[in-house]
């Protein structure tokens, strides 16, 4: 046997530890409101409805895979953080949880801010009517170029993730005679209890500029200086998916701290702070999100209090929810194709999509919900893998779930809160054609994303 080889045994697939999933539900046909958005809903039939139409109508009409988000409540979510936090306050969208232009108008008429991190995310907003100073623009490495056109539209901010981008963006807005509105990100050290990858205030990450060691205090200064900036802020965002109160706490303390140094050096209170997004959602039973109005209180509260110890003037707060929104609002239709009895183990049930529409799970052991959507059945719960039909072992959509143990291929099934990041990080692996995305509405359905076409893909390879 060669010496890199190994024997891997019948159970090497296991990544998370034998046992980690929870019983089963007494009853597998009951949808757990946490998860489902809130139109979805068993028909008389026993198939399942969003915004009142038949999954099966659905699916024969758009196909599968598809995206089906439910623009009632994308909407209502829309307005409860915009009451929750109120007129004193802003909401940015995050629009890389998920971007198109219809989203756009529907944030525009609930009165929603947009941050976008791309020049792309920049086009859409404009072209679907955002007005440009209700736009955010974020990201590591912007470059002149969009640097150049955030300025010459007027987004409304420019957050500022390095010393060399201070620079470059100074510069860009004096060549065009502009003083661009800024706020500088800072990393305040703060561990986000979350996913490495999603993680964004410790240190070690590309993000911002760490409070540690005075670099922070030092881009205010570099930014008050030049007059191509307003400094009108802070921002700091400290991960995603994130369920405990206590991070952000430790962050707006750690912010407001900082806006009393500049107070104290610069005589100048800034009159703003973006405490970030990463409000988590509910992917499983098991997950327990914060509603709008407790975030919202409880990030108000805390600025309060530390402002007041500090002798500074409350600054005005914004939050950027794009998952909180987003997420819960959709849902991933699938076909069952194939379904793999491995005796002693579990179940393989194959669908028509995968990790080209839902990469989360193998990116970040992403943990979902499935439900069996197009009947009802009395069958015992049989412990299932979701998976895709693409050439990797880890193409897996739900690692660990229950289905009835009667289902068969040609059954629609469903995996909830999907509306975030997966149409945005969908992808062509294995020339996948990209699932559509369908908005549902009050008995009506159309298309607001398509789905690709073969000659989609064959229009852009050159030859």
């Amino acid at each position: 046997m060669s010496r890199s080889a190994h024997p891997a045994g019948p159970r090497h697939a296991d990544v998370l530890p034998d046992g980690h999933y929870t019983a089963p539900p007494a009853d597998l046909n009951v949808l757990d409101r946490k998860v489902w958005s809130r139109t979805v809903a068993r028909n008389a039939g026993g198939a399942v409805a969003v915004g009142g139409i038949d999954v099966t109508r659905l699916a024969e009409e758009f196909g599968t895979p598809a995206y089906f988000l439910d623009e009632a409540d994308f909407r209502a979510r829309c307005r409860a953080w915009a009451d929750a936090f109120g007129p004193d306050a802003d909401v940015f969208y995050a629009g890389k949880a998920f971007l198109s232009r219809a989203v756009v108008r529907w944030l525009t008429e609930e009165g929603l801010n947009l941050d976008v991190c791309s020049g792309g995310e920049l086009t859409c907003a404009l072209d679907a009517g955002m007005p440009a100073e209700r736009i955010a623009f974020h990201g590591n490495n912007k470059t002149a170029a969009e640097i150049e056109r955030a300025v010459t539209v007027g987004v409304g901010r420019i957050v500022l993730d390095s010393f060399q981008e201070i620079a470059r963006v100074a510069h860009i807005a004096q060549r065009l005679g502009k003083r661009q509105r800024v706020q500088i990100r800072v990393t305040v050290g703060v561990e986000a209890h979350t996913h490495e990858f999603i993680a964004t205030a410790h240190e070690d990450q590309k993000f911002g500029i760490a409070l540690a060691g005075g670099e922070a205090a030092e881009a205010v200064r570099r930014a008050l200086a030049l007059d191509g900036l307003e400094l009108i802020g802070i921002h700091s965002h400290i991960g995603s998916q994130i369920f405990d109160m206590a991070g952000f706490e430790v962050s707006a303390r750690r912010v407001v701290q900082l806006l009393a140094e500049v107070r104290d050096e610069h005589g100048v209170e800034l009159p703003e702070i973006d405490l970030g997004g990463g409000l988590g959602i509910a992917y499983t039973s098991e997950d327990d999100p914060r509603e709008p109005h407790e975030i919202a209180k409880a990030l108000g509260d805390i600025v309060t209090r530390e402002c007041e110890a500090a002798g500074l003037a409350t600054p005005r707060i914004s939050v950027e929810p794009g998952r909180a929104i987003v997420g819960p609002t959709a849902f991933t239709l699938y076909e069952v194709g194939t379904v793999k009895p491995l005796e002693g183990l579990r179940t393989y049930v194959s669908v028509d999509g995968g990790m080209s529409d839902n990469i989360r799970t193998a990116l970040y052991d992403a943990e979902y919900s499935v439900a069996l959507v197009s009947r009802v059945s009395d069958a015992e719960p049989m412990l299932v893998r979701v998976v895709g039909k693409h050439c990797e072992s880890g193409d897996i959509v739900v690692r660990d779930a229950f289905l009835p143990s009667d289902l068969a291929p040609g059954d629609l099934i469903a995996v909830p809160a999907t509306g975030a990041y997966c149409r945005s990080m969908a992808s062509n692996y294995n020339h996948a054609l990209r699932p559509p995305v369908v908005a549902v509405r009050d008995g009506r359905a159309r298309v607001i994303v398509r789905r690709e076409t073969e000659e989609d893909l064959l229009r852009l390879d050159v030859g």
